[in-house]
């Protein structure tokens, strides 16, 4: 039985409850089992050994009983973690908690009972380290961290560290119902109650302007489960003054910042919200939103970072260089949802989409699952990935976060207004009851002649290329994206279905209902909502026309990137490449390249027409090794061959 969730303010939309929604076979499933395979792969030995060397039990065989170092360590120091979980390293420790969020929401969305078992083995395990550091500290480095950095001291983001830890102990009593995570995580926040009462309020200002990670949400969601006055004091203590109220007094203090300190501390602001209601809280999640996306402005992927660093708003053109970062990008996709459940408004989703693609995706290696940390978009970019055991960057924790739980961003639920939103166009099922007296209704998506923004093999595809009795299959790739939502239900049941219109659509969408086509108005970024009484096979139709799409880089309206649809391409080219044409009219620049591939279209394969030199393009996120190109000056005229 999962534990439940703590409370949240009334809002809109709320997310439907784990394993409540399943993904469809396809490629999207296959990269989650590739993550899923790398989270397993993990040794228990490896994620506890630097937890184990600083509570003294190095030498714990993990079996009840002592053992020699050296027996402990079977396997050579070459099989050991490294990079940044090296024994070595300040930050070690962290990918405990991205771990053991990963394997949480793993298990929650699968019921794989070998991953929970796992996971309960390692929380165990840590609460033996934390009896043995006196019942309360626990961590992989000693406290001394914590006190050298109030005597202003560097060290390499130790709340950092343990926001980590303690978002993945949460994460195994909400999603795994762990109830010893709890106790461990409770235990902790007496530590942190006693040290940080110490200070007064100008130490406590200093020490938050450092790297504090998202210490603010977990002092929320805490405070969210227990209702206990000493976890709402720790919310208080860890408001950042300095920064929210700058945000709300309407600075930018974002330029040039490092912007993976601050998205997690607006995280914490918008958690502190749902479970206190103080209404400055949201209106500081508000004002960091108008300053770092709205008023900034981003690139095609939706970033506003370039080497952790956020860029000047409106002058992004001298910034293409290390290129977005993976935790930047995976904690904006949070907020979108965030703001997406408060708001109900559809420019989320949309925002969420293009981090989701061009983010999630591309910064992750789609064969072995591994990590690019950065994403550059300049001209002859590559993408660095991480190995399995050697860097283990921050990037690596957020990697197996974001590729645990693709299930959340889909669908959302609206009970006051008996409403079922589709949020993401992402082949899944959902499962669920409705009403006070449990109506069963199950919503089948599917993503038609494989055209959905992940290329790869399909059962239905495979069907089309052998039948012969069956409509032909289009000549060439379809312009346009076509779902379908088969609703399943034990009776019949009145309720709506709000359906994404995304702001890429090109042309007028259609949709229907067991073949009655609505008549609409159908607008981009909303949510198109069908209310109606179901019955048990109801078909929803959705057909969505896309085509390119040439976006100005922001500080320089002659430098383009191209999208089909919502999906961000990649000139495959090691140098800047001026193209000759309208950037106005993308579709005489770029033309289908390569577009059938045995039974599945190939989406968003371009080549250049009438060029000097001939580019291919590929998504983003299907760039592996090969060197590429983002955004590309664009002149009016003709190509000068």
């Amino acid at each position: 039985m999962l534990a439940e969730r703590g409370p949240r303010r009334a809002v809109g939309l709320q997310e439907y409850d784990y394993g409540k929604v399943r993904l469809s076979p396809g490629p999207l499933q296959a990269r989650f089992e590739v993550n899923k395979q790398y989270v397993m792969s993990l040794t228990n030995a490896n994620l506890l050994r630097s937890f184990y060397l600083e509570a003294g039990l190095w030498s714990y065989s993990g079996n009840g009983g002592t053992t020699s170092a050296s027996t402990t360590s079977m396997d050579a120091p070459e099989h050991w973690h490294w990079g940044w979980e090296s024994v070595t390293c300040e930050l070690r420790g962290h990918m405990m908690g991205h771990w053991l969020s990963a394997a949480a929401r793993i298990y929650a969305h699968t019921g794989d009972e070998m991953v929970k078992a796992k996971a309960d083995h390692i929380v165990a395990e840590l609460a033996k380290c934390q009896e043995a550091s006196g019942g309360e500290w626990l961590a992989a480095f000693p406290q001394s961290y914590m006190h050298r950095i109030v005597q202003g001291k560097w060290v390499w983001a130790p709340h950092y560290t343990i926001h980590k830890l303690f978002m993945g102990l949460l994460d195994m009593h909400t999603a795994a119902g762990n109830g010893q995570a709890l106790g461990i995580i409770k235990r902790m926040a007496d530590w942190f109650t006693r040290w940080t009462g110490e200070f007064s309020r100008e130490q406590m200002d200093e020490l938050l302007d450092l790297e504090t990670g998202g210490m603010l949400e977990v002092w929320a969601d805490l405070y969210g489960i227990t209702g206990d006055e000493q976890h709402r004091e720790l919310i208080r203590r860890y408001d950042r003054r300095r920064f929210f109220d700058a945000l709300l007094a309407g600075e930018d203090v974002l330029t040039n910042k490092h912007a993976n300190t601050q998205i997690p501390e607006i995280l914490g602001a918008a958690r502190a919200w749902e479970v206190t209601g103080e209404e400055r809280y949201r209106r500081i999640v508000e004002a960091f939103w108008r300053c770092a996306v709205s008023d900034r402005g981003y690139l095609a992927t939706g970033a506003g970072d370039d080497s952790e660093l956020w860029m000047p708003a409106g002058g992004m053109a001298s910034r293409l260089n290390t290129g977005q970062e993976h935790c930047c990008n995976y904690n904006m996709m949070r907020l979108a949802q965030v703001l997406l459940r408060w708001t109900g408004d559809a420019a989320y989703a949309d925002y969420l989409e293009r981090r989701f693609v061009n983010g999630a995706l591309a910064h992750q290696h789609g064969d072995t699952g591994m990590i690019s940390y950065f994403l550059g978009l300049g001209a002859g970019s590559q993408k660095k990935w991480g190995s399995p055991t050697g860097h283990f960057w921050c990037c690596h924790g957020t990697l197996v976060q974001a590729h645990s739980d693709y299930e959340q961003l889909i669908y959302l639920e609206e009970p006051e207004a008996g409403a079922i939103t589709v949020s993401q166009w992402l082949p899944s099922e959902l499962s669920t009851r409705i009403g006070d007296v449990g109506i069963n209704i199950r919503l089948a998506q599917e993503g038609q002649h494989g055209v959905y923004p992940l290329n790869g093999w399909s059962v239905d595809g495979m069907i089309a290329i052998t039948k012969v009795d069956m409509a032909p299959i289009p000549t060439h790739r379809p312009d346009r994206f076509v779902y379908s939502l088969t609703v399943t239900c034990s009776e019949e049941k009145e309720l709506a279905l709000k359906l994404r219109l995304p702001w890429w659509i090109k042309g007028k969408p259609q949709i229907s209902v067991n073949g009655v086509v609505e008549a609409g108005p159908f607008t981009s970024s909303t949510f198109y909502e069908i209310r109606r009484t179901w019955q048990n096979g109801d078909i929803v139709r959705a057909e969505l026309p896309k085509g390119l799409t040439a976006e100005p880089l922001p500080g320089d309206s002659d430098t383009v990137a191209f999208l089909d649809g919502p999906v961000v391409l990649a000139g495959l080219v090691e140098e800047e490449r001026r193209l000759y044409g309208d950037p106005q009219e993308p579709e005489l620049l770029l033309v289908p390249d390569r577009e059938r591939q045995h039974s599945w279209w190939n989406t968003g394969y371009y080549r250049t027409r009438g060029q000097e030199r001939g580019i291919r393009f590929i998504p983003l996120y299907e760039v592996k090794d090969e060197l590429y190109t983002v955004y590309f000056p664009v002149a009016n005229g003709i190509s000068r061959t």
